[in-house]
């Protein structure tokens, strides 16, 4: 099948399944507190068949692009009759647990998703269970000051003998902002000499998603250099002439076995252009790439060369139900902190607009996610797909989710309805606020193909 056809299969799947999953919420609260809802369908625009139970004409419709409920009395400019089925003749509190009950739905659905993946599937990178051998040690860093250099092994750390990097990971948070002792070995002039020295951990997260990472400590994720999966349009990398299927054997000459060392590597070096040495079908090149200043993927701003590299090598193994959802949690917190702190940037002006991808972007990220090996990509896409759509749903912005429960809440405060028809000229505003930046999104993810960036200067 060809990428395109599956990136728009893949996209409508996945999208329908947000945005039904999301009105889902909204019904089952409005039924719960007796909202007459006269509309519940599966996609829009046309009818083409469905049931009536009681008042609710539950339907299929031609556009298989999620769904929708329709309340009755809930837009702003139906005339009130006093009926008390309808959405306005509830008392505020219902109708924001109502508005509430989209976005948690939403945030659930990403619960149980990694839950239920975590239980059954759960992937692990083999280089946690391995020997602790380091990548890259960037210059100025703690581990650089300890004395630490790419290819060493530890074989102590702190009171741990022989650590894997999953101990490691532990023993750092347990001794942060502390010294510690440590042993590596290491081959010179072919011969294995080992070396000790102190290590300060310092934690400046306070607490807070602390990663060894932060120390200069980059593990050696695999023995085999980078081969690239995909290259993103108009990056660096691509502009550069790197094609998906080439191996990455050094940058600047420093063998990068994983994409944080790559990352790392670009930092210390300070957005200078860096060279890199190719294998493409059994032939050497050398590319050299200027590195831009942008969002990692994870809110994150820093040098990238914009590729992304295959999979390391990992085990499956299925977590107890207690696990599972404490891994869960700690997925959907961290991925929720990263979706909100992007939007932070973008309200402040730290990040660029042109990094937001609309459904364009979407499909090729799910083309990509569902041809990838293994669940793991297309469902943790799936569950950061339904948090982006859980918290951009609650901004307050009238039309949204968010919008709506910010005006009840005002009302509630003062006491009274506003103004009817005031309300009525917020909703327009926004509603063409919305249309043109859904414009904006799609040209910008139009505007990332090959055919554009190569217009670009």
């Amino acid at each position: 099948m060809p990428f395109a056809l599956t990136a728009i299969l893949s996209m409508l799947v996945v999208l329908g399944i947000m945005v039904l999953v999301h009105e889902l919420g909204h019904f089952a609260v409005a039924k719960f507190f007796r909202v007459r809802v006269e509309v519940f369908s599966v996609g829009f625009g046309t009818r083409l068949f469905g049931f009536r139970r009681g008042d609710t004409d539950y339907r299929l419709s031609l556009l298989p692009l999620g769904g929708y409920v329709k309340m009755a009395g809930e837009n702003p400019g139906e005339e009130r009759t006093g009926d008390p089925g309808e959405f306005a003749s509830h008392p505020r509190w219902q109708r924001v647990l109502i508005g509430l009950a989209g976005p948690v739905a939403n945030f659930l659905l990403a619960f149980v998703l990694m839950t239920g993946y975590y239980m059954m599937h759960n992937e692990v990178e083999q280089y946690l269970y391995g020997p602790a051998v380091v990548d890259f040690v960037p210059p100025n860093s703690a581990a650089a000051h300890a004395g630490l250099q790419s290819g060493d092994r530890i074989i102590k750390f702190d009171k741990d003998q022989n650590p894997t990097w999953e101990k490691m990971r532990i023993r750092s948070v347990l001794d942060a902002n502390s010294t510690v002792p440590f042993t590596v070995e290491r081959n010179e002039d072919g011969q294995t000499k080992q070396f000790s020295s102190d290590l300060y951990l310092l934690d400046t997260t306070k607490g807070q998603d602390f990663e060894i990472e932060s120390l200069g400590l980059i593990p050696r994720y695999q023995t085999d250099p980078l081969k690239v999966h995909d290259v993103e349009p108009g990056f660096p990398a691509d502009k550069a002439g790197l094609k998906a299927g080439d191996i990455i054997q050094s940058i600047n000459g420093q063998p990068l076995h994983s994409v944080p060392a790559v990352m790392a590597f670009l930092q210390q070096q300070n957005g200078q252009p860096v060279t890199l040495n190719v294998d493409r079908d059994g032939k050497p090149q050398s590319l050299h790439v200027q590195p831009t200043w942008a969002d990692n993927g994870a809110g994150q701003m820093g040098y990238r060369l914009g590729f992304k590299a295959n999979l390391p090598p990992f085990r499956v193994e299925q977590l107890p139900l207690s696990a599972a959802v404490s891994r869960s949690i700690s997925f959907n917190l961290h991925n929720s902190g990263y979706i909100l702190d992007v939007l932070h940037r973008l309200v402040t002006r730290r990040s660029n607009v042109q990094q937001l991808s609309g459904p364009i972007g979407i499909a090729r990220d799910t083309g990509e996610a569902i041809t990838m090996p293994g669940w793991q990509p297309i469902i943790t896409l799936m569950a950061l797909i339904s948090l982006n759509l859980g918290i951009f749903n609650l901004l307050p912005i009238p039309i949204l989710d968010g919008g709506m429960i910010l005006l009840l809440l005002i009302e509630g405060t003062i006491r009274r309805d506003l103004n009817q028809q005031f309300k009525e000229r917020i909703y327009q505003v926004a509603f063409v606020m919305l249309v043109l930046f859904a414009v904006f999104v799609m040209f910008n993810d139009v505007s990332k193909f090959n055919i554009f960036s190569k217009l670009k200067p």
